[in-house]
């Protein structure tokens, strides 16, 4: 159980001032925590990732790069409308084909690439169960090797399709930090990777709710362009109140 002293009740602070303004080299470890507990109280459990299945959410991970997810949804319901999703049936398209079909995900001629190349990579290694068999890291190097997934999307599928206890920062994740003054802003990927990870400890649930909730929280509320701060309960914190 975490040491929740940092965390304050709505009653005593419901904008939830305290323990969140701190930058991460003062008092990381415990905004990290701090905010997470705030934001849980604010939101339902998300449930995420949306998917029927392990392979549906790797194929999501690299379509979701640089779009919208209800644009990732229509791809998804194309490609499954013509074939199984599984790695077989997508290698069996010609790239033109596949390419039209995930068409809403925007640049999907990069991405039908991607997806072949994932898709070859995958069966290669044997499949889903032997990559479930590899340990945490070996499996992200194997997923970092694949040409067109980077970290982010490594660490999609590591926790949302294998269930691995890592925590994925993506552009959500930077604006609320950056504006609750818990990062600059400039820091690295692994940098703010190991700051969470390190925080919390080894909890795929909480990992896997909790950028759940980042998302949810910067998609409604903390928006890049148009940030509700009048209804934020984290308002009191931050840096840039009323937009960047």
């Amino acid at each position: 159980m975490w040491d929740t002293s940092l965390t304050t009740s709505r009653e005593t602070d419901p904008d939830g001032a305290l323990g969140l303004a701190d930058s991460l080299a003062e008092r990381g470890d415990g905004a990290i925590r701090a905010l997470y507990e705030r934001l849980g109280s604010a939101y339902a459990e998300q449930r995420w990732w949306p998917a029927e299945t392990p392979f549906e959410v790797m194929l999501g991970a690299i379509l979701t790069q640089n779009t919208a997810w209800t644009n990732v949804e229509r791809a998804l319901d194309q490609l499954r409308a013509r074939i199984p999703l599984r790695p077989e049936p997508v290698l069996g398209l010609a790239e033109p084909v596949l390419a039209e079909l995930i068409r809403p995900s925007g640049y999907y001629n990069v991405k039908a690439r991607r997806l072949r190349c994932f898709c070859a990579a995958l069966i290669e290694a044997g499949g889903e169960a032997a990559l479930a068999a590899m340990p945490t890291e070996p499996l992200r190097h194997w997923l970092l090797a694949i040409n067109g997934i980077g970290p982010e999307t490594a660490d999609d599928i590591l926790l949302y399709a294998f269930e691995r206890p890592v925590f994925v920062v993506d552009a959500y994740t930077r604006r609320l930090f950056r504006r609750l003054g818990m990062i600059d802003g400039d820091e690295g990927y692994e940098r703010i990777r190991q700051q969470v990870e390190g925080a919390i400890g080894p909890d795929t649930a909480c990992f896997n709710e909790y950028h759940a909730l980042i998302v949810r929280h910067a998609k409604e509320v903390c928006r890049a362009r148009t940030p509700a701060c009048e209804r934020c309960l984290l308002s009191r914190s931050c840096r840039q109140r009323g937009g960047e």
